[in-house]
């Protein structure tokens, strides 16, 4: 073959190749600023506390001058510290409210039953507690964990709280359709006990709670002991302080008649 041929094959290769590599490159970088603009777009999305709280959707706290507090336990039931938490609500008088895991209120019926008979209230935290989900597998593990609390104490839960308090609105509208109603907390009253961030930690943010907020704690998912001992000093005190432990249920029940007067 002439070299002049020989040259021109391998050009015609060589462009061929860069032509593949440069249509290659192109795609990758339209898919991910294709996957930019659709992950801010969806942040953009995102309505606000204001929109969630006036359609009744979510709530965080409540506005009210009564000295009440609600006292909320996410990842139980655990035998150990959920048990040691119910000795604790009851010898001062107080009522909380437990976000249960699905398969671990299965492995724990007898709790779920004494949380019940106890007059707490027993909401819904998903079944398996997974970090990211699809839509889809939320509402079924969040129909799971339902049926499970309904065949143990004959009760469906209607509040449901997020696996690390994250959604999106496609999210929520699929949990209000389904009939429950989102619970989360007073951003300043995340004790991060599940860090294991020391007793006197946990009871100094716990001390910054004032009338109608709502305080996360932890009675399952890992070491709580920090939870129990951090109670034994916050649940004395702040009643101390004239505050009453109330229900989820009870504190929007308090809300629904304020904004009727």
């Amino acid at each position: 073959m002439h070299i002049l041929q020989i040259l021109s094959l391998k050009y015609n290769v060589g462009c061929e190749v860069l032509k593949k590599i440069y249509v290659f490159v192109t795609l990758v970088l339209l898919l991910a600023v294709g996957s930019f603009f659709q992950t801010n777009e969806e942040a953009a999305a995102n309505r606000s506390r204001q929109y969630y709280e006036e359609a009744g959707q979510i709530v965080w706290d409540i506005n009210t001058e009564q000295k009440i507090i609600a006292l909320t336990f996410d990842d139980g039931p655990h035998k150990v510290y959920t048990s040691e938490i119910l000795d604790l609500l009851a010898l001062h008088g107080a009522k909380a409210t437990f976000f249960v895991i699905g398969e671990n209120a299965k492995k724990n019926p007898e709790l779920v039953m004494r949380i019940y008979e106890e007059e707490h209230e027993i909401a819904n935290h998903t079944y398996t507690h997974p970090i990211k989900t699809t839509i889809p597998k939320l509402m079924k593990e969040i129909e799971q964990t339902s049926e499970v609390l309904q065949n143990i104490t004959g009760h469906t839960p209607t509040l449901f709280r997020p696996v690390g308090g994250q959604y999106t609105d496609a999210m929520i509208d699929a949990i209000a359709e389904a009939g429950y109603k989102v619970v989360m907390w007073s951003w300043h009253l995340d004790t991060e006990d599940w860090k294991e961030p020391g007793v006197k930690k946990i009871i100094r943010i716990v001390n910054s709670a004032k009338e109608g907020d709502v305080i996360l704690f932890h009675d399952g998912g890992g070491n709580r002991r920090q939870t129990v001992e951090a109670l034994k000093q916050v649940l004395p005190e702040l009643k101390k302080q004239g505050y009453t432990f109330v229900t989820i249920s009870e504190l929007l029940a308090i809300q629904q008649s304020t904004i009727q007067k």
